[in-house]
């Protein structure tokens, strides 16, 4: 699942989770011209069939041997809550015997439909949406806020009002390469920071809608507001470093890739940021 690519990374509680549990590296570094291409092209459909035969090509013959036996009593299963254990079983040997995500979030999800619980599903979507906050592939991002959206929708069903909800979805229409008006997204995740400034989910999600849609200076207020309000935030503060490298503001990008260091311990990170800085001299 790793991908080699240079990059500074967005440095959420949730993306740091992924990189020890997954191997997964996050928020490859953007040009002007592959965030234009980003908004223009139509992904290719990505079924998880697919995401499946990859993922039993880096396992053992016997962890496959295992996963067969499970994968067959998900057939054989005709009571609910038998089909409900057997999906969390496969999701649990995806994350803690495989260490590959998007089954094991999959499998979550699939068990979370059954259950129909606003809990369960919120959970499950959450684990799609976090990823998609992080991911750079167009397809995969198709595939993940598609994913979301399913139980989002759900979930929403249940429970109207429930303002997080309403905030993951609004980042699936608007990172996920899904629907036609992106404006579908952004304005219900709008209402919510109007009405709420302090909910910084919604001013995370509404920072990255304006980032890939190359509004540098909308995303920087936005990823300002949660900064001013928690100041170590390394997640903002990477977002800030790249808008303003982005958008050629060097002092500023310096300013806050250089603040972003102080909060890392990493020294391989740390390298990376000092060679950006160093090329943005």
């Amino acid at each position: 699942m790793k991908r080699q690519q240079f990059i500074l990374v967005s440095a959420a509680l949730v993306a740091l989770v992924l990189l020890f549990f997954f191997g997964k590296t996050v928020l490859p570094k953007k040009t002007e011209s592959n965030q234009a291409a980003s908004q223009t092209e139509t992904p290719s459909k990505l079924e998880f069939n697919d995401i499946l035969a990859k993922a039993k090509q880096k396992i053992s013959s016997a962890q496959n041997e295992r996963l067969t036996g499970l994968e067959n009593s998900v057939i054989r299963g005709d009571v609910k809550e038998q089909k409900i254990k057997v999906y969390y079983q496969l999701a649990n040997f995806w994350k803690d015997s495989a260490h590959v995500f998007e089954p094991y979030a999959y499998y979550t999800a699939e068990a979370s439909k059954l259950e129909n619980s606003e809990k369960t599903l919120t959970f499950a979507a959450q684990l799609f949406v976090d990823n998609l906050l992080t991911e750079a592939n167009p397809v995969m991002q198709n595939w993940l806020a598609s994913s979301a959206k399913d139980l989002l929708d759900k979930a929403l069903q249940i429970n109207p009002n429930n303002d997080s909800t309403k905030i993951g979805l609004g980042a699936c229409m608007m990172l996920g390469n899904i629907g036609g008006n992106p404006m579908e997204g952004i304005l219900p995740v709008r209402e919510i920071a109007e009405k709420n400034p302090d909910n910084l989910y919604a001013q995370l999600v509404l920072g990255l809608g304006g980032k890939k849609s190359g509004q540098y200076d909308k995303a920087i207020e936005r990823f300002n507001i949660i900064v001013q309000k928690q100041s170590k935030n390394l997640d903002a503060i990477f977002q800030l470093a790249e808008c303003y490298d982005l958008k050629g503001d060097k002092s500023n990008a310096i300013k806050w890739y250089s603040e972003a260091k102080k909060l890392i311990n990493n020294e391989q990170i740390q390298r990376d940021i000092d060679k950006r800085i160093n090329e943005l001299k």
